[in-house]
């Protein structure tokens, strides 16, 4: 350097020297290729070079220099020559120490996304290596380019979603009027077992409202001795009880007769908790405690006319008085009930008594009780609510 100082007195001059670069990334040839024959591959490497003794050193002092910026090693198939057939024999050769041989390696798949109707599942990839001591590192992607890369995302749970499967209706439950029809509805799965999973929201209903167009009484030439008025008959369906289902339920049995023969007497029926078998289609017994909900009554109240003395049976002279000259408001005006009154007592025992009302039997529209026969009131219906022990004070 040659220097003419021409500033003030308090100046001064910094110099700044850069040593040279004497250590330099040096690409090396191919290694030997990985297989003998059937397809392989090779690597290219990178060695640290002293450019003053002309001698590979130590990566380190490669690494003083930032802007000596390694070169990425280079991967190449090799011997794509399928292996002789005499033997067969592919010959791999041992690992080279600084690059051992590559490979995928994945984590397990996620949950499904979906547990059915289709989801997807993912997991994640990456390129290990295993050193001579059996130690697993990461490392560059491209080294494991020779093998193709396994899949990161699958479909799962393909198979559709349980579906409700509904079954022929049953026959109604009247032969006349208006009555109700069930029906069995089942989980049915992609195999087509039945199972659970199908949501309740969308379950096809199990019971609906039918009307048989035969007319709920006869003429009077067809009318038997010991018919019963059409209020009987509405009366126990009025006490219809439950049906079988595949949920535990109380189902009760038929009541018993009026413990006495006039007045107002008790009867007593017998309540099972059951459930439908859907694969046999029988009925099993559960303990009480397996079904939910209010039990049914198993006692009542019921009345058996009055006490006076009247016959029970009608005879053909009465049938004739009820139906035959009172024809023509049969047809159009009757007694029915209307379900029942608010229980007597909130608890303890009470009574509730069915409503009677007189009705247009083509409109269904109550009428005035002038129009319907006194004679065929039907009798106070009486049963038992309530019964349920009142709580301490």
């Amino acid at each position: 350097f040659q220097i003419r100082y021409a500033g003030a007195a308090d100046s001064s001059v910094q110099f700044i020297f850069y040593q040279p670069i004497i250590h330099r990334w040096r690409e090396t040839d191919f290694f030997p290729c990985s297989a003998s024959c059937g397809g392989g591959y090779q690597l290219t490497s990178a060695e640290c070079f002293d450019l003053r003794s002309n001698r590979v050193v130590a990566d380190q002092y490669c690494y003083y220099y930032p802007e000596n910026i390694k070169p990425k090693p280079k991967l190449q198939e090799c011997n794509l020559d399928p292996c002789p057939a005499s033997d067969g024999y592919k010959q791999i050769m041992p690992y080279d120490l600084y690059h051992p041989l590559p490979r995928w390696e994945s984590t397990p798949w996620t949950a499904c996304s979906s547990s059915c109707g289709g989801g997807i599942q993912s997991r994640s990839i990456s390129c290990v290596e295993e050193d001579i001591q059996g130690h697993i590192s990461p490392v560059e992607e491209w080294k494991c380019m020779y093998t193709p890369k396994m899949p990161v995302v699958q479909p799962c749970n393909i198979f559709d979603c349980p579906k409700w499967l509904a079954q022929e209706w049953s026959p109604c439950t009247v032969t006349c009027g208006q009555g109700l029809r069930y029906r069995v509805v089942l989980c049915i799965d992609h195999r087509g077992m039945h199972t659970g999973g199908c949501s309740p929201k969308t379950k096809p209903h199990i019971k609906e409202e039918c009307i048989i167009p035969t007319p709920c009484y006869k003429p009077k030439e067809k009318l038997p001795v010991e018919a019963k008025l059409p209020w009987y008959k509405q009366a126990q369906e009025l006490e219809e009880g439950a049906v079988v289902s595949e949920e535990p339920s109380f189902i009760p049995e038929a009541w018993s007769t009026c413990s006495v023969t006039c007045g107002v007497g008790s009867q007593v029926r017998l309540v099972k908790c059951q459930v439908l078998l859907s694969f046999s289609q029988s009925v099993a017994d559960l303990p009480i405690d397996e079904c939910e909900g209010p039990k049914p009554v198993s006692q009542r109240a019921c009345y058996s006319g009055p006490c006076s003395g009247e016959a029970t049976e009608y005879t053909p002279e009465e049938t004739e008085l009820l139906y035959g000259s009172l024809q023509e408001f049969d047809e159009l005006y009757d007694w029915e009930y209307e379900g029942f009154t608010e229980c007597s007592e909130s608890c303890g025992g009470g009574v509730q008594e069915a409503v009677v009302a007189c009705l247009n039997k083509q409109t269904r529209e109550t009428a005035d009780e002038m129009l319907c026969v006194t004679s065929r009131r039907p009798p106070q219906l009486l049963k038992a609510c309530s019964l349920d022990p009142c709580p301490p004070r």
